[in-house]
């Protein structure tokens, strides 16, 4: 792998692979995202970091907080700011079930992937609950498990 470059899902832009570590992710949702032409093509650059992202409900209408898109190098003078908040579109339904869910003690919405589907830049957003430390443990220890378990399928099928 060369240095500097993430390991992200074929097609996306960028990917929160540190949610599912502090989270555990339950309802996904599709939203578009409200960007300006220079966020955009910073975008298809896949230089975008999701880490420290959340997503806030603020007046009836989903935002996307803390996800660094950073400046397009050519537009200079007209470009935009790094992490300024970004509106998601989602249906009325869908923005009212995760309002519900995030009223629930505990839970919040984090941004798991940003992509393009077609012309348009998606984000995905997860209903995720904080992990405590023993399930941290718990989840490393399962999936230490199922590598030594395609280890040893892997070495008796050669």
């Amino acid at each position: 792998m060369a240095k500097g470059k993430k390991k992200v899902a074929p097609g996306d832009v960028a990917s929160n692979r540190y949610a599912s570590y502090r989270y555990e992710l339950l309802d996904r949702v599709e939203c578009g995202v409200v960007l300006v032409g220079t966020e955009v093509k910073a975008l298809r650059s896949g230089t975008a970091q999701l880490k420290d992202g959340y997503a806030s409900i603020r007046d009836g209408e989903l935002w996307l907080n803390n996800v660094h898109i950073p400046p397009y190098g050519p537009a200079a003078r007209e470009n935009h700011e790094p992490e300024r908040p970004r509106k998601l579109l989602v249906h009325r339904r869908e923005l009212d079930r995760l309002a519900a869910r995030v009223q629930e003690r505990g839970f919040t919405l984090v941004p798991t992937r940003i992509y393009f589907s077609g012309p348009h830049a998606k984000v995905e957003i997860a209903v995720g609950r904080g992990k405590d430390r023993f399930d941290k443990r718990e989840s490393i220890k399962e999936r230490e498990t199922q590598r030594d378990m395609q280890r040893a399928l892997r070495d008796v099928n050669r």
